[in-house]
């Protein structure tokens, strides 16, 4: 009887001790999986940065190479830079056109002749983060006393227009063959009529400002969104 209930003991005890190692056994399974996830959410987080980095470092270069190449001549073109959209614009339209009209003036081509050749060079070695370049043309919401505000804003989308075209068509000439085609491809005209006004100190539209045409670099930011989510996934 003692003998029975030893052997009954040291069986009750040998399973305790095989339900302990399978506990333990899988207690080191789930450690493995939490180590194996958390270690890929690190991997997917240091890949997402590094193409967000990519994307921010690209951006930099990019400012920093417009800078250096017109940093002496913005001022006397009456242009600026600007370091978040990438647009170098043309502030005084005056200088550029004839109140309401969209022919260059003799000005607008001396200073484009300068400008758009290297405008393109500096931009060349960027081109494959590059998805457009948009040449805008701006408009104050001034348009003569008896027009209405409606009617004044659609004549300045027609002015924003072809002002916007005429730079463009006179940036195409400028150009050799291999270089206009890319520009063909990669360039594009677009008016805004007064939709993006330049505003003063108070808040108030700066009409001189506003009336402005803008080179503008368009990144390609889709595709490099497109590519940390693929990362991610």
């Amino acid at each position: 009887m003692f003998e029975s209930a030893h052997s009954s003991s040291e069986s009750s005890e040998s399973q305790w001790i095989s339900l302990s190692d399978m506990m333990a056994g899988l207690m080191m399974v789930f450690l493995c999986i939490s180590v194996f996830v958390m270690r890929s959410l690190i991997d997917e987080r240091a890949k997402i940065r590094e193409l967000a980095e990519s994307y921010r470092d690209t951006q930099l270069a990019i400012y920093q190479t417009l800078q250096q190449e017109f940093s002496h001549d913005l001022e006397r073109w009456g242009a600026s830079l600007d370091k978040q959209t990438l647009s170098i614009s043309f502030n005084n339209s005056d200088a550029l056109f004839k109140t309401g009209d969209f022919a260059l003036s003799d000005n607008a081509r001396e200073i484009m002749s300068s400008f758009v050749p290297r405008y393109i060079a500096a931009l060349t070695p960027y081109m494959g983060s590059i998805a457009a370049i948009q040449i805008e043309g701006h408009t104050s919401s001034e348009w003569g006393e008896q027009s209405a505000p409606e009617e004044g804003y659609f004549h300045n989308l027609r002015l924003s227009q072809q002002r916007s075209r005429a730079v463009m068509q006179y940036a195409h000439s400028l150009l050799p063959p291999d270089q206009a085609v890319m520009v063909r491809a990669k360039v594009a005209a677009v008016g805004y009529s007064s939709a993006h006004p330049v505003l003063n100190d108070s808040g108030m539209e700066d009409p001189d400002r506003s009336r402005r045409v803008a080179f503008r670099v368009v990144r390609d930011s889709e595709s490099h969104i497109l590519q940390i989510l693929e990362e991610a996934l």
